[in-house]
């Protein structure tokens, strides 16, 4: 499969790390020769020095037999050109970000007029992410699944989780709401567990339930759930301006702290009642002045990862019961998690994994696959896949307990999706014609068709 990628910033590179090495045929475009030399050096793909909206640039990149078209510079209109250009000269599905709100709400117009067949928003998707997460405490983070349908929570087990010491199958025994742990994360190794299998303190697991089951999954789970009123951000730039109005809508007491005057003169026009604040100087100075320690959330949204850091670890100090950090540098991440336990949101991760999606979901899409849906999960070391059961599946109207049902190790059907409700199943279970089956499964397995998740 043959990918270009437009723009080499944070994004476009962290795009290359990941899809570089895994089979495909990638060229990079960007008009700065020093970032191309640079990625060509360290991966195995192709470069072409140009801009990715001209279609001399495009032609020699490919475009006219490329499957695939990424573009993610940091001007939302060459990301448009870009793909329009190759859609033009014969790219067969094209991507683009776009971060300029007055473009995002053109959305829908703008992808049949340039020819683009996904959009990434990234700043528009970190609020959501955010806005999902706030109240509730750092070892937690909930994630969006299949249209919110079902959602997974990535959980740490702290030594007094009431799931530390115990073994999955009791775990489900004792289960009240319908849930599954679907993988843990020990020392860094992956683990798709079975019924034996005995959680620890420190582990890092991912537990799937429906949308309306997840309060009590929280309370089965030992999570607080803190109603936020009070909220104060630290940063208000775009991805505050879309959280706002989220929490606008909520009646929340929000107060923005922002350097900049002239964006300050923006979000108090745009948001009356909002409590805006100029913060040129020490921003800890500030939040002393703005009474921090009696918010029930921090959220910090600069452009500095450094910044963020010290905001957290002062929020931190002050006891706030809900932190969210924005961290684009894994690096930072690391370190913000040795020192304290907070929600870490990454602007450059979301986009990249929408990215990896896009480009899987159309490979999947293919005649010789069959998955309708796929996601990463585990900080990428495991993949979770949505099937449609049609004929022709080897498993089909067989109970999961027969011995002609035999997965391979490291893969788990998470899920059964039936009638638009969730089926966590059992030994009982068994997929009928048209269920949507969720598969989790260790990324060495590629899992492309439906009867490869048996023994």
């Amino acid at each position: 499969m043959k990918v270009i990628i437009v723009g080499l910033g944070q994004t476009g590179c962290a795009l290359v790390r990941e899809l570089a090495g895994t089979g495909y045929d990638v060229v990079v475009i960007d008009k700065e020769k020093k970032l191309v030399d640079e990625i060509t050096d360290k991966y195995s793909v192709n470069g072409i020095v140009g801009s990715g909206a001209a279609a001399e640039t495009l032609n020699r990149a490919g475009a006219d037999v490329a499957d695939a078209l990424v573009a993610l510079t940091n001007v939302d209109e060459i990301n448009l050109l870009s793909c329009m250009q190759g859609k033009k000269m014969g790219v067969r599905r094209c991507a683009a970000r776009l971060v300029l709100p007055d473009l995002v709400a053109e959305a829908d117009s703008l992808m049949k007029e340039y020819g683009i067949d996904y959009l990434v928003r990234p700043k528009a998707d970190m609020a959501q992410e955010i806005y999902r997460n706030v109240g509730l405490p750092g070892f937690v983070k909930l994630e969006g699944y299949f249209g919110n349908s079902v959602q997974m929570l990535d959980v740490a087990l702290l030594p007094d989780s009431p799931l530390a010491g115990q073994t999955l199958m009791s775990v489900r025994q004792n289960d009240g709401p319908g849930m599954l742990i679907c993988t843990v994360l020990r020392d860094g190794r992956l683990h798709v567990p079975d019924g034996p299998f005995r959680l620890e303190a420190g582990d890092e697991i991912s537990v799937m339930a429906d949308k309306d089951d997840m309060a009590a999954v929280l309370e089965k789970l030992g999570v607080g759930h803190v109603r936020s009123k009070k909220i104060v951000i630290v940063g208000g730039g775009i991805s505050a301006e879309y959280l706002i109005r989220a929490m606008q809508e909520d009646k929340k007491d929000v107060t923005v702290l922002e350097s900049s005057l002239d964006r300050c003169r923006t979000l108090m026009s745009l948001f009356p009642s909002v409590n805006v604040v100029y913060a040129e100087e020490d921003v800890t100075e500030v939040l002393e002045e703005e009474h921090v320690d009696r918010a029930d959330a921090v959220i910090s949204l600069t452009d500095h990862d450094e910044t963020n850091l010290v905001i957290s670890m002062y929020a931190w100090s002050k006891n706030i019961p809900s932190i969210i950090t924005r961290v684009d540098k894994p690096l930072h991440v690391r370190l913000l998690h040795q020192v304290n336990m907070d929600i870490t949101v990454s602007i450059t991760e979301l986009a990249v994994f929408k990215m990896i999606r896009f480009i899987r979901n159309y490979e999947v899409g293919d005649a010789e696959n069959e998955v309708t849906r796929f996601y990463y999960l585990a900080d990428g070391k495991a993949e979770v896949m949505e099937f449609t059961a049609r004929e022709g599946f080897d498993g089909m109207n067989v109970r999961f307990a027969d011995a002609g049902f035999r997965l391979k190790k490291d893969i788990l059907i998470a899920g059964i999706i039936r009638e638009d409700k969730l089926i966590i199943p059992s030994g009982d279970s068994a997929i009928r014609p048209g269920d949507r089956v969720i598969v989790v499964a260790s990324k060495k397995h590629k899992i492309r068709r439906m009867n490869d998740i048996f023994a």
